[in-house]
């Protein structure tokens, strides 16, 4: 059998998944930095960078969940019941941020303003953690048998690794989310968040390499692929080069280039994961003969060369419509009569 849409269809997926990461990325970072804002104006400015890009951002998930339902129905049913409470969570989270960035404006009132600045924060703070959470048990791999069925007592909440890559997650996100305040702002707040960038970069390196030191000594088969085929070490190469830009970039106070410098890190680390878990999409931890993987997990060929037809006619418009939006709101934020 041909499986070269099941190929093309994890490629999609990563496309997906790589795209929120970018765009949603920031926009959970700027809601970790929210409380560095000293002043009611600075908050408003803070908001308002990502005011009229969050909703569309939010589109790329929804995006993902279709498509991973669509091609891989297995695999979408087995991850929402085995992160049933997570994904419970970080909707709630992603619900409280919008209504936070709604309702913030709507009462003057401080004890108001201070609540839904709280909400802002807190929810940023869960969703990108949760979301780094899950990556890591994917890594570790789910107690399934060969019904597919879910043995959750072999399953541990409080397990190291999913801890440090929900970290990873939220240092990845601030620091992504500083630099997007850095390129957006200006006068005082713009050399405060200069300052921000280098904790947040500091951090992120730190977590970085403890993430790294972990996956090799406890999950040896994420390599694998690596050594099957060697130019993906190019991956690895760009990983590299576009963290060790981005201090240089801040550092010459050119925010554009750093942007695109975080964001080529963010591209390198969802393809290293695609890498380090490819052709599997849940991996079996009782034994990886278990695994779902893109050619025991996937719809029918008619279904996914239906399905790919649909993606080919929807994408573009969904580009088009990203594209567009950030080039309308390009420039440095100000606070207008319509702003939150």
């Amino acid at each position: 059998m041909d499986y070269s849409l099941n190929f093309i269809w994890f490629i999609l997926l990563g496309i997906l998944l790589t795209g929120y990461g970018i765009l949603d990325g920031f926009d959970l970072g700027v809601g970790i930095l929210h409380p560095i804002a000293k002043t009611d104006e600075e908050r408003r400015l803070i908001i308002n960078s990502i005011g009229p890009l969050w909703d569309g951002n939010e589109v790329w998930l929804v995006t993902f969940a279709g498509a991973l339902f669509a091609a891989f129905p297995d695999v979408y049913a087995l991850a929402f019941s085995s992160f049933y409470t997570n994904l419970m969570i970080i909707l709630c989270a992603l619900i409280f941020r919008a209504v936070s960035i709604e309702f913030r404006s709507k009462h003057p009132a401080k004890f108001w303003r201070q609540f839904w600045d709280a909400c802002f924060f807190l929810s940023s703070l869960s969703a990108s953690f949760l979301f780094g959470y899950i990556v890591g048990q994917l890594f570790l791999g789910l107690p399934i048998d060969g019904q597919l069925e879910l043995h959750k007592e072999k399953m541990s909440v409080l397990e190291f690794y999913p801890v440090i890559t929900g970290l990873l997650a939220v240092a990845t996100c601030a620091m992504h989310g500083s630099i997007f305040l850095y390129l957006k702002t200006e006068g005082e707040l713009q050399e405060r968040i200069h300052n921000y960038i280098w904790h947040t970069y500091g951090i992120f390196v730190m977590v970085y390499m403890l993430t790294t030191i972990f996956t090799l000594t406890q999950i040896p088969s994420a390599t694998s692929n690596l050594k099957h085929y060697p130019w993906l070490w190019s991956v690895v190469l760009v990983n590299i080069l576009a963290i060790g830009n981005i201090p240089r970039t801040i550092f010459l106070k050119q925010p554009g280039y750093a942007f695109l410098s975080s964001i080529a890190t963010i591209g390198a680390l969802a393809a290293l994961f695609g890498i380090a878990i490819f052709p599997n999409l849940i991996v079996s931890s009782i034994d990886p003969n278990l695994s779902l993987s893109i050619y025991n997990s996937a719809s029918s060929q008619g279904t996914l060369k239906t399905m790919l037809f649909i993606a080919v006619l929807g994408l573009p418009f969904v580009f088009s419509y990203t594209v567009i939006v950030y080039w309308v709101f390009h420039g440095k934020v100000a606070l207008g009569k319509f702003s939150y």
